[in-house]
């Protein structure tokens, strides 16, 4: 794998848009003007990063807690061998209540490798759909972790305004 160069202007660009957007009518245009680039520079960024499979998608960040899903749980599922695990994953992932699910490895003692984030309203919703999705899926053996208390909640640094890269 190869690393990618990025211009120090670009860096900065980056740097604001892996943060919180500009709250205008021209967001790209205000980052290209605060890092000295054009408009059509900073976009193609973006579409480059996009097409290169660095990113997969660029969109707002929901607080589920501000907007009324205060009930939040990891569910670790242990898909059998002789099961679609891709196809598994993307049947969970079509859920509007789930913001993530991942595949890893098993590993020990804990032998879950199907991993989702589910959101509820209510207490009692993430396992209801657990079960549910359970049912649909023959996935029979699973966790509900749920959410007691949120220490962070931040998104990765990877371009520091002033000093670059930095993970």
């Amino acid at each position: 794998m190869s690393l990618l160069k990025f211009s120090a202007k670009e860096e900065k660009a980056l740097a604001i848009l892996q943060a919180n957007l500009p709250d205008s009518a021209t967001p790209f245009g205000d980052i290209a003007r605060e890092v000295g680039l054009s408009e059509d520079e900073v976009l193609a960024l973006v579409r480059r990063l996009k097409a290169d499979g660095v990113i997969r998608r660029f969109g707002a960040t929901l607080r589920h807690q501000k907007a009324g899903y205060g009930h939040n749980a990891m569910v670790a599922w242990y898909v059998e061998e002789g099961l679609d695990i891709g196809e598994i994953g993307r049947k969970m992932a079509e859920r509007p209540e789930i913001s993530h699910c991942y595949v890893r490895a098993a590993c020990l003692d804990w032998p879950y490798n199907l991993y989702t984030m589910i959101h509820g309203r209510n207490p009692g919703d993430c396992l209801r759909l657990a079960e549910e999705l359970s049912r649909e899926t023959g996935v029979a053996q699973f966790d509900v972790l749920e959410s007691i208390r949120e220490m962070k909640k931040t998104s990765m640094i990877y371009f520091d305004r002033e000093k670059g890269v930095t993970a």
